[in-house]
């Protein structure tokens, strides 16, 4: 049942939520919705490796298509036709905030998080490396679209600049998060509708210490039984480095888009990047931005996690 229609249409050069117009849910579909970079296909892997129940790698963007992806502006229903044909338990990738999505009672929605500072320079060795192809196809998706009305705007080689320009301009009448939508006001959403019985809030920072706790949350939401034997397969299957190992496999897609393919793709993985990149002054506007847009414990739930977070009944919930 349909409990919360979109109230917001949000349009960039890779992501129109007007696609989910055309979504039919099924009882027990899985939306993976997260801002770009933020950990979104580690939990689609995840996802893959507890309801399959098995570590052989999967073609990812096959397998649990992103929904909201603009390319298939030309095809409307293109995506809800090939997962309409899915007979396992169907999971999707989004990258639009909660307003921008229909909200159905029989759906469950994961939602994960990231220290907008690691999203912001992750994005930009991501945008950094498109090919000219995948170039080609942003700008003539951004002309075409009366809203954009301009080529995709090119990363600029210094991540400095490319975060300057994130804090500084915006897309949607936002007035920052360039070239996506604000990373402020996304997080905003999600963490508005947090008490959802059908949402799960998880961080990036929570996977990288706790993965086989994280993992173990994860399928209590999604009311999956894992035999405890293959626990220790599933768990090394979900990590980073194996990730990055079957990146080829795992994200056959992307390869074909990126310059450096997989590789580039599974960069680094780490927390904290921005040190060394970022001024104190860029620091402080950061910190001033998210007191203005945040409020204190989304903002300290965003900077360190459920784990690292003080303990609070949303912070101490396992579903």
């Amino acid at each position: 049942m349909l409990v919360h229609p979109p109230t917001r249409v949000y349009r960039t050069w890779v992501a129109d939520s007007r696609q989910w117009n055309v979504y039919r849910p099924r009882a027990g579909d899985i939306v993976i919705a997260t801002y770009p970079k933020s950990g979104t296909t580690w939990m689609q892997q995840i996802v893959s490796l507890l309801v399959f129940q098995s570590p052989e790698p999967r073609p990812i963007s096959e397998i649990a298509p992103w929904f909201d992806r603009r390319e298939f502006d030309d095809t409307p229903g293109l995506v809800m036709d090939r997962i309409d044909q899915q007979s396992h338990r169907r999971f999707i990738k989004s990258h639009v905030p909660f307003d921008g999505m229909p909200i159905h009672d029989e759906v469950k929605y994961i939602h994960v998080a990231r220290d907008g500072r690691d999203a912001c320079l992750s994005y930009h060795n991501h945008c950094s490396a498109f090919g000219d192809r995948a170039l080609e196809r942003l700008d003539s998706l951004g002309l075409a679209d009366e809203t954009l009305a301009k080529p995709y705007p090119r990363a600029p080689e210094d991540p400095r600049q490319f975060f300057l320009r994130w804090m500084n301009e915006g897309l949607n009448g936002d007035p920052d998060g360039m070239p996506f939508v604000s990373w402020f006001g996304f997080e905003r959403t999600y963490w508005a509708q947090r008490n959802r019985s059908n949402l799960l809030m998880v961080h990036y920072r929570d996977l990288k210490a706790d993965l086989y706790g994280e993992m173990r949350r994860i399928a209590d939401f999604l009311d999956i039984t894992v035999p405890e034997q293959l626990w220790p397969t599933l768990l090394r299957a979900a990590s980073f480095e194996e990730m990055k190992r079957h990146g080829n496999q795992l994200q056959t897609t992307i390869a074909r888009a990126l310059i450096g393919g997989a590789e580039t793709f599974f960069n680094k993985g780490e927390n904290e990047r921005w040190r060394g990149v970022l001024t104190d002054a860029d620091l402080a506007a950061y910190d001033a931005r998210v007191r203005e847009r945040l409020d204190p414990e989304c903002a300290t739930w965003l900077a360190l996690g459920r784990l690292g977070s003080p303990a609070s009944d949303f912070y101490n919930q396992t579903t």
